[in-house]
């Protein structure tokens, strides 16, 4: 009767979904918590590679249950596509179910979105252009229309034109943008989307509760990441959710005594996409390196990635947010080749050392990295299957991370397939 969620560390991309599709095969359903379709996530099962977007990785396994909750905004022809695509590659999504609760993310959002990143100029965000952001403030301003508008035809009409009346406001006034129509948006979203996700639509918040009562196992599964996270990350740039654990909670529908095991994945180096600050960014011959080898180029975006040495700093600050019981790193083979690898530990701000993460958004901008040096191995270890099987030199990065965070690393992930996992524990 007990929950485990899996989150990310630093600003996403470390590698979430393979490590959520390895623990769902113990698991009895998959649960996606908060976000959109803004951040993808890889796939690599028997060499075939696929590039999820809202459905729970978990629909991989026959056996598994994939639920999008309540804390997803859902962009309907998003999710209809990404099942089909699963449906033509002889994946089933019979089985997926979506909450009522969750809310839908409709054209105004899109463009609106779209429409405020440009008028921010230099002060952008890096949006990727979705609608994410617009669909939860319209949530939190109660405007927003749900899944469960879909089965009633007239309450969803009712909803989308007066949401318009607003939004068409700010288009033209503000945008100078030609109005949506509520009509032709309905026709779209009744007559085509909501025939195929209707029989999808459950009550989220008890077949949850339901599978967890009869012993089964429950996998959390978040978007984006820690530094992203709306109350936490790096704001403003940062996503217009709460991917950190804690937004299990919310975005799923249970409590803290639901939740037994918190597995924080970091990759071995660090990377990030669009704005804001990033204290061990590397502008050289070593960032072209992590890039190139690590394939650092977003799954929906195909944005080149700002690659930058693993931050001890940010993962006590991870560690303590979330309540991290583990950790698995991933993609430690991407430093096979290099001579020398670097771990911040701490910052110098002013010429005054920070261990922990500064409060103050100024300091951290002015942060520069104090960095421990290890030797690189200097060999292949994609077959390596145990701890034992490791190089000194990678055993010693990995128990010096674990020193730093104060928690132990579970999992570490040397290649993109599915099997190139080793248990680092014990």
């Amino acid at each position: 009767m007990s929950a485990t969620v899996v989150v990310g560390t630093q600003w996403g991309d470390e590698g979430k979904g393979k490590f959520t599709d390895l623990i769902a095969a113990e698991m009895s359903m998959v649960v996606r918590y908060q976000g959109g379709h803004n951040a993808g996530h890889t796939l690599v099962v028997d060499g075939e590679t696929f590039a999820l977007q809202l459905i729970p990785s978990g629909v991989l396994y026959p056996h598994v249950l994939p639920l999008i909750a309540n804390g997803v905004v859902v962009d309907p022809k998003v999710l209809i596509a990404e099942m089909d695509m699963l449906e033509k590659r002889g994946v089933s999504t019979k089985n997926l179910k979506v909450s009522s609760n969750a809310h839908l993310i409709l054209p105004y959002h899109q463009e609106l979105d779209a429409l405020h990143e440009r008028y921010l100029g230099e002060n952008k965000i890096g949006t990727t252009k979705r609608g994410i952001g617009p669909a939860y403030a319209d949530r939190s301003m109660r405007v927003g229309l749900r899944v469960q508008d879909f089965l009633d035809e007239e309450l969803f009409r009712n909803k989308l034109t007066s949401a318009l009346e607003y939004h068409n406001k700010v288009l033209t006034r503000v945008f100078n943008q030609l109005p949506l129509e509520a009509d032709a948006i309905a026709e779209e979203y009744l007559n085509i989307y909501a025939p195929r996700l209707t029989p999808h639509v459950v009550d989220s918040v008890g077949l949850i509760h339901d599978e967890l009562e009869k012993g089964g196992n429950v996998l959390l599964e978040g978007a984006q990441a820690t530094f992203l996270d709306l109350d936490h990350g790096t704001y403003p740039f940062v996503t217009s959710s709460n991917p950190v654990s804690g937004g299990a909670c919310v975005g799923a529908g249970i409590g803290p005594r639901n939740i037994e095991r918190i597995i924080g994945i970091a990759k071995a180096y660090v990377t990030r996409v669009g704005s804001g600050p990033f204290p061990t960014e590397l502008f050289n011959e070593i960032g072209d390196h992590l890039v190139d080898v690590g394939h650092e180029y977003g799954t929906n975006t195909g944005r080149r990635r700002r690659p930058g040495w693993i931050d001890a700093v940010m993962l006590r600050y991870a560690a303590r947010i979330n309540s991290l019981t583990e950790l698995a790193i991933t993609k430690l083979d991407v430093f096979d080749e290099l001579e020398e690898i670097k771990i911040c530990v701490a910052y110098d701000v002013d010429g005054e050392r920070h261990e922990q993460l500064p409060s103050n958004q100024t300091l951290l901008h002015k942060a520069v990295p104090i960095y421990e040096t290890f030797s690189g191995w200097g060999c292949d270890i994609s077959e390596v299957t145990s701890r034992s099987g490791l190089p000194k030199e990678a055993e010693n990065y990995l128990s010096f991370v674990e020193e730093q965070v104060g928690v132990p690393i579970g999992m570490v992930g040397v290649g993109p397939g599915r099997e190139q996992v080793l248990h680092f524990g014990g």
